[in-house]
């Protein structure tokens, strides 16, 4: 599972919240994946207008950047959602807790922002993770 995390849902004088983790804090290796937006593998927009299927698609290219870097969400400590529009939360959190069944949710932040880099993007997932040391090489790929 993931004992190389340990998660705080409510540190004391912290109001709980069924929806992240305040504090999330292990040991390993760092990986930070950038912010990543509903494409497909030919940088086409998957679900114009549509933030479930944009956010399934943002979670969908998390996982294969996180395998990329030999971690998984369960090794997920941070994730900060930006978003167009933020009634477009509960969708988000749909298709993350989908990625995360089983599984402590990070810390996390939402931040609504004027736009994206495309005017049909909705919302953009960026995190952060800690592989145990015993995975440290795993699924890493170089470059060439």
């Amino acid at each position: 599972m993931t004992r190389h995390l340990t998660h705080v849902p409510a540190p004391e004088g912290i109001a709980p919240s069924p929806q992240y983790s305040h504090v999330v804090h292990g040991t390993g290796r760092l990986v930070a994946v950038s912010g990543q937006i509903a494409l497909d593998a030919s940088g086409a927009v998957v679900g114009a207008g549509d933030p479930a299927a944009q956010a399934r698609q943002v979670f969908a290219n998390l996982d294969r950047c996180l395998a990329a870097a030999g971690a998984g969400f369960g090794d997920v400590v941070k994730l900060t959602y930006f978003l167009t529009d933020v009634a477009h939360l509960p969708a988000l959190r749909e298709a993350r807790d989908a990625a995360f069944a089983g599984l402590p949710l990070p810390a996390s932040s939402a931040v609504q922002v004027a736009a994206l880099v495309r005017p049909e993007l909705l919302l953009e997932v960026e995190a952060f993770a800690l592989v145990p040391e015993e995975r440290a090489g795993a699924g890493v790929r170089s470059p060439g």
